[in-house]
């Protein structure tokens, strides 16, 4: 079991696996919303726009996640007003924006004098050089958004479906919607440093679509997705330390690998459970005796 147990015996190894861990758990809970209401795109796109203000911390030598935040923030801004005010849908501004802002971080990087290690860091992340100042302004992120699902469940749940009964129960659907947008950019800025912004949203639907295969709530969902994201940080890290490869990507690829085993092994269950039920109904009753 030395093979399991040893690459965590480096201080650095346990800092990534905690700050891993508590991603999983913020990207359980914004995922399985994400997937319910369609939201992947929106995901991909602040993962994107966070590239200009991550690209201007760096230069200036601001920490990295506030210029991320800052980005992140402007960008789902930005994208409330196009659609109210340019009149145009909703896909439509965030394509349009995620271009704008992907172009924009490019061009500012381009004037880094180590451009391809800058590149390299923001768009694939670096989860092993998470330090213990990162470990808790994750955890207060996790605080944030379980307090804000808990006490917004409802209204989430409601405007899933429809927006008018959401209305009509006073949930304020409109409301609903921002504060998941809020919770969507929490969750894409706080995953950023690990699996950085090209491979954020594998973290953030990955293991929700994962989980969703075997529940049926959406509680159970982000519990499940929360072990899956876990599973997915362990043995990217294992696979990672034993083969050399680049960590951030080796958990993203976990977890999509995960993801599609979850699928497979969901479909063998339920073909599993058809046959059983067809030769089920087949086999005759047998007949009392008077």
């Amino acid at each position: 079991m030395s093979w399991l147990v040893s690459p965590f015996s480096a201080d650095f190894m346990v800092r990534a696996l905690l700050g891993g861990l508590l991603i999983a758990a913020i990207c359980a809970v914004v995922g399985t919303w994400v997937v319910v209401r369609g939201m992947a795109f929106l995901g991909e796109a602040i993962g994107h726009g966070m590239l200009p203000g991550v690209a201007i911390a760096t230069l200036v030598g601001v920490p990295p996640i506030i210029g991320a935040a800052v980005s992140a923030a402007a960008m789902s801004g930005a994208i409330g007003m196009l659609q109210r005010r340019g009149k145009l849908s909703y896909d439509t501004s965030i394509g349009l924006l995620f271009v704008g802002m992907l172009s924009l971080g490019v061009i500012i990087v381009s004037h880094s004098g180590s451009f391809a290690t800058d590149a390299t860091v923001m768009l694939f992340g670096d989860v092993l050089a998470v330090s213990w100042l990162d470990l808790a302004t994750l955890l207060a992120a996790l605080v944030v958004t379980l307090v804000l699902a808990a006490l917004l469940h409802r209204a989430f749940v409601a405007a899933a479906f429809d927006d008018r009964i959401a209305t009509t129960l006073g949930l304020r659907p409109r409301l609903a919607h921002i504060a998941l947008t809020a919770l969507v950019t929490l969750a894409v800025v706080a995953s950023y440093q690990a699996v950085g912004t090209l491979l954020v949203v594998g973290m953030l639907i990955a293991p929700a679509v994962a989980a969703g295969r075997w529940t049926r709530s959406i509680v159970s969902t982000m519990i499940l997705a929360a072990a899956f994201g876990m599973v997915s940080v362990v043995v990217g890290l294992l696979v990672s330390w034993h083969a050399a490869t680049a960590a951030g990507p080796s958990i993203a690829g976990s977890a999509i690998a995960l993801t599609a085993l979850s699928a497979a092994a969901a479909s063998a269950v339920q073909r599993s459970a058809s046959r059983t039920h067809a030769l089920e109904s087949r086999t005759p009753v047998p007949e009392s005796v008077s």
